[in-house]
């Protein structure tokens, strides 16, 4: 296998523009060759198969959703409380947005792991870890609630997040005078998570 560490990064990436664009049956090493601009056959000799390159395309958008470590800073130094949750999750969703693509490549990476095995049990447990990794984050920094309120703010977002990206229109409107996504997001922290 090739080891050119810039030219991997750029195929993954351009696996997750076709995983976003196309769902799994059109990643094709073919097309991320011609999504990267790379010669015909340039993928295969960096991944081992379609499997190796959905591990990596996981990995890859795990590090672009990631949150940015001087915004987390800066909103660790707030008092913990539900406001600052509120900003949390309005981050979530700020990232989400900006990056949709990478956000429908995981979508699609949940589509593709209910019809193979092999993938769910790698990526079940790539988002397990990050439901855990919440709860601990949560925990320790010592935010209201505790591992119920952040697996129901979990399913919350995923929903709002869901729904935003690919059909925006189903929320328009729906609660009166409520804004989509933000004037959501602040109801589902508010609904969750407890005062103090």
């Amino acid at each position: 296998m090739a080891s050119n560490p810039q030219r991997r990064a750029a195929l993954v990436d351009a696996g997750v523009e076709v995983l976003a664009r196309e769902g799994a049956r059109g990643l094709t090493f073919r097309a991320v060759d011609t999504e990267a601009g790379v010669p015909v056959g340039t993928a295969s000799n960096y991944f081992t198969g379609r499997d190796d390159l959905l591990r990596q395309i996981d990995a890859r958008l795990h590090e672009r959703l990631a949150p940015d470590p001087e915004m987390l800073a800066e909103l660790m130094t707030r008092p913990r409380d539900r406001s600052l949750v509120t900003a949390f999750m309005h981050d979530l969703m700020a990232r989400a947005t900006r990056d949709r693509t990478g956000y429908l490549a995981l979508l699609e990476m949940r589509l593709e792991a209910t019809r193979r095995p092999e993938l769910r049990a790698s990526y079940t447990k790539s988002v397990r870890a990050d439901l855990e990794y919440g709860m601990d984050f949560h925990r320790d920094a010592g935010l209201p609630g505790g591992d119920e309120t952040v697996t129901v703010l979990y399913l919350a977002m995923l929903g709002l997040i869901l729904e935003h990206l690919t059909l925006p229109g189903v929320l328009d409107g729906v609660l009166p005078g409520v804004s989509v996504p933000d004037g959501l997001v602040e109801r589902i922290v508010a609904t969750v998570v407890p005062e103090a």
